[in-house]
């Protein structure tokens, strides 16, 4: 996918939130460099830290996505990596009828199952924490004008079937990639062109 170079009329005013994942950080792998690739095209681009990253929990993490983000339009995007996909989905549930936001982009996301945790009490504890929270996916849906959900085949803690809740209930376009792993800082990725890409796809009106 080549990179889609946007007018800055197109640009102009077009919010990013970057919302890292489990046990995560703004400065984390590749979220500053995105940061600052998206800086340079004029967009205004944000990685907040959520509270508690250790021990993520929805019921602190939505609100405080909420009081991050403020009035959210059609210029208005966001990128979830791993749980940060979770609590994009759930935040954007949370919208009032009729909000529409520009898109979401999902790295290594999941609603389905994940596999090779630790076998510590703790992490199973949100392992199911978010599993098992309901989440009504034609309300997400009807409040994205588009999104793209990005895979590694390669994932050791999120199979590829993940990938049909993307597709098949919030229309995301899939993107599979071979060698990024978990897409994470541990995992050496300090540059995402394919997240890159993927939002000036999706901001291009």
């Amino acid at each position: 996918m080549g990179v889609r170079f946007l007018s800055e009329a197109q640009i102009m005013n077009k919010r990013v939130f970057i919302i890292h994942g489990w046990d995560g950080y703004p400065q984390e792998g590749w979220l500053p460099w995105l940061k600052k690739e998206l800086e340079k095209k004029g967009f205004e681009a944000t990685v907040p830290q959520m509270p508690d990253a250790a021990n993520p929990r929805i019921y602190n993490w939505i609100p405080a996505i909420a009081k991050e983000v403020g009035n959210v339009d059609e210029n208005t995007y966001f990128v979830g990596h791993s749980i940060g996909s979770q609590a994009v989905a759930r935040f954007i549930e949370s919208l009032p009828r009729n909000t529409k936001i520009g898109g979401a982009i999902f790295v290594g996301g999941f609603f389905k199952r994940l596999t090779g945790l630790e076998d510590d009490k703790d992490v199973q504890k949100t392992d199911r924490h978010w599993l098992t929270a309901p989440i009504d996916f034609k309300k997400v849906k009807s409040k994205i004008k588009k999104s793209i959900a990005i895979f590694s085949e390669d994932d050791p803690w999120v199979p590829l079937d993940n990938r049909d809740d993307f597709r098949d209930k919030l229309s995301s376009k899939i993107i599979i990639v071979k060698g990024y792993k978990h897409f994470s800082g541990d995992d050496g990725v300090k540059k995402l062109p394919v997240a890159l890409d993927a939002i000036l796809e999706i901001s291009k009106n």
